[in-house]
């Protein structure tokens, strides 16, 4: 997987779990985790402290158990309107494993 898709999936969803990045990208865990810390270390990425609630509010997920990341880069020029940039940590709507 390129790094390049993470990056574009994150930029569009703000907020995700590492279960959701997994389904939508269609690649491991574990090589994303990866990917993750890198763009963590360049200050793109922040993990989200362990018990932060899901950002789909469907209930079903253990919070403590939820590894969540919020893109913290720059916005990409399609997404840089004023009321994006007013609200950078804009939360996917579903959760995409309950759908």
């Amino acid at each position: 997987m390129i790094i390049s898709r993470l990056t574009a999936y994150l930029q569009q969803h703000r907020r995700a779990s590492l279960h959701d990045m997994a389904l939508g990208l269609d690649t491991d865990a574990e090589a994303l985790r990866n990917m993750l810390s890198m763009l963590e270390r360049k200050g793109r990425v922040s993990r989200l402290p362990s018990g932060t609630p899901c950002s789909g509010g469907c209930g079903k997920c253990q919070p403590g158990t939820v590894e969540i990341y919020e893109w913290t880069g720059s916005a990409p020029a399609d997404l840089s309107t004023p009321n994006r940039l007013a609200t950078p940590s804009t939360p996917i709507q579903t959760c995409a494993s309950h759908g």
